[in-house]
């Protein structure tokens, strides 16, 4: 199910974290060649990504929200 991304943390290995519309979280890492996303690396990167949809697999299996 796609879900808005509505702000970004980071988990204690320093990675990037979306924070979905749907309460779940979602890693969006930028780890070329396998994932890229360069957006993620810059604070203007990511303020553009907001509102911008990712498939929330959690949704899918009916999972509870994430807690921070």
């Amino acid at each position: 199910m796609n879900q808005a991304i509505i702000g970004y943390h980071k988990d204690a290995e320093d990675d990037w974290v979306a924070q979905l519309r749907c309460g779940h979280f979602q890693h969006v890492r930028h780890e070329p060649p396998f994932i890229n996303r360069p957006w993620v690396i810059t604070t203007a990167g990511r303020f553009s990504m907001l509102g911008h949809t990712l498939n929330c697999k959690k949704c899918d299996l009916g999972e509870p929200a994430d807690l921070v």
